[in-house]
């Protein structure tokens, strides 16, 4: 059954499946304008997420073919998937920050095979045993490469500028760059009255960026070709700092559900960021790989029953959070380690 929720004003949301993840799904959210509906998101490229979302663009009122345009909070597959075929189907524009068009680019051009590679050497460096990397280098022999989700995404025709409405006829839709979770993810200002008389600063479409009760993933930013030492979750903290002096009445996000009160939750993300930069600092009086530091932290779940997956999503997490103790000058690679190894100063 088609879940489509009206929130007033000309802004609606679609529930568009994605496959095998217990997030569930996407809301991609469909926003009237004087030329047409445009969609913030999009949704996973599978027949069953297509289907949902031409029939939640119907239940909207309107055609996928009168779509007019897509903004791209962030290029991960379960936003960006679908953004080809809307395009296909419809003419429409396609707008993503430069950041986030750069890695779909990059992904576009790259040869499978390296990609894979590349995470292996990386999880090596990070100190994973080999019966875990075994399995990467495998598939990278094998061809297995080709099925790496992205491959084939739509490269974007608009450029987000931060700070800048868009050219959306008779909306103010203002972009704010908020990296952390991806480069160049975006969340957007509808800088117009609640449609209910809600108390504050108009709508927030914030994509992964907050979320009511998920901690979003901020991992490495990975590109094999940059050896840029570059701080994600330090660029997500000011983002959320950012973002909580917005004062907004209502945050509608990319997944769960929408919500008031952003002040509170971006209160509780960074008093969590704190807590969990206090407790690696004192794991790391016992000199640690980025491995061994992810087994000890604390997940939502056992170390033991994190499935493969998400032991990498994880580590990538764990390397995160150093590089800001490094940054903050709380903690510091020792020289000459290999795997690299930390530990608190």
């Amino acid at each position: 059954m088609t879940q489509v929720t009206e929130h007033g004003g000309g802004v609606w949301s679609i529930k568009v499946p994605i496959p095998d993840n217990p997030l569930g799904h996407t809301l991609v959210h469909l926003l009237d304008t004087d030329r047409g509906p445009v969609l913030i998101d999009t949704g996973w490229d599978d027949p069953d997420s297509w289907d949902t979302l031409v029939a939640g663009v119907a239940a909207c009122g309107a055609a996928i073919g009168e779509l007019q345009g897509v903004v791209v909070t962030h290029h991960h597959p379960d936003h960006h998937g679908l953004s080809g075929k809307v395009r296909e189907a419809s003419g429409a524009w396609i707008a993503m920050h430069p950041a986030d068009t750069h890695v779909v680019r990059r992904t576009r051009e790259q040869e499978p095979g390296r990609w894979v590679g590349y995470i292996a050497d990386k999880l090596a460096a990070a100190g994973a045993p080999e019966d875990h990397i075994s399995p990467l280098r495998a598939a990278r022999a094998s061809g297995r490469a080709r099925t790496v989700p992205g491959l084939n995404s739509a490269l974007p025709d608009r450029e987000i500028t931060p700070g800048e409405l868009l050219d959306l006829a008779g909306r103010r839709l203002r972009a704010i760059w908020t990296p952390g979770h991806t480069p160049g993810h975006v969340c957007l200002h509808l800088e117009e009255e609640h449609p209910a008389g809600k108390p504050g600063r108009g709508r927030l479409f914030s994509g992964d960026h907050l979320l009511p009760e998920i901690t979003p993933h901020i991992g490495l930013y990975e590109d094999p070709d940059d050896e840029t030492v570059t701080d994600p979750l330090g660029d997500y903290l000011d983002s959320l700092e950012r973002i909580g002096r917005l004062g907004v009445a209502e945050v509608l996000p990319a997944h769960q559900y929408a919500f008031t009160d952003s002040g509170g939750r971006v209160g509780e993300l960074l008093d969590h960021h704190e807590e969990r930069l206090r407790h690696l600092r004192e794991l790391l009086a016992e000199p640690l790989t980025p491995w061994q530091t992810a087994e000890r932290m604390e997940w939502n779940r056992p170390w033991a029953d994190i499935p493969y997956g998400s032991r990498n999503i994880a580590v990538s997490e764990a390397e995160a959070h150093l590089r800001r103790l490094v940054k903050l000058g709380l903690a510091e690679a020792v020289e000459g380690s290999d795997p690299v190894v930390y530990r608190a100063v």
